[in-house]
């Protein structure tokens, strides 16, 4: 029962996500990387809700070939509302593509 409720909570928020995003396609248009792919192996590190953790080695493959810094200008006040800032910031640093003091992501600067 707890597996069935943490995919269907991972399920929600890739879902949301991708409806707040809006088009993702027109973030791929602008951003380098797989954005579909960041959002399937990542969203489940930087939720609001639950505690950090250390990303998968998928996740960082995936981090590590995005415009992180491009994606960062294309979030919304309602992605923040779902999405922990601080969780996708400490998620890029684990995986080795730290984004560069002062970068904005949404209304979140980089620390």
């Amino acid at each position: 029962m707890a597996i069935h409720s943490h995919h269907s909570k991972v399920f929600l928020v890739l879902c949301c996500i991708t409806l707040l995003f809006g088009d993702h396609n027109q973030v791929s248009g602008q951003c380098q990387g797989d954005i579909q792919g960041l959002m399937q192996q990542c969203a489940r590190y930087v939720q609001k809700s639950g505690p950090e953790a250390a990303p998968s080695k998928e996740c960082c493959d995936v981090v590590k070939n995005v415009d992180l810094a491009c994606v960062c200008q294309h979030v919304t006040d309602q992605v923040e509302k779902i999405i922990s800032m601080e969780k996708a910031v400490a998620m890029a640093n684990s995986c080795g593509k730290a984004l560069a003091h002062g970068t904005k992501c949404g209304s979140y600067t980089v620390p």
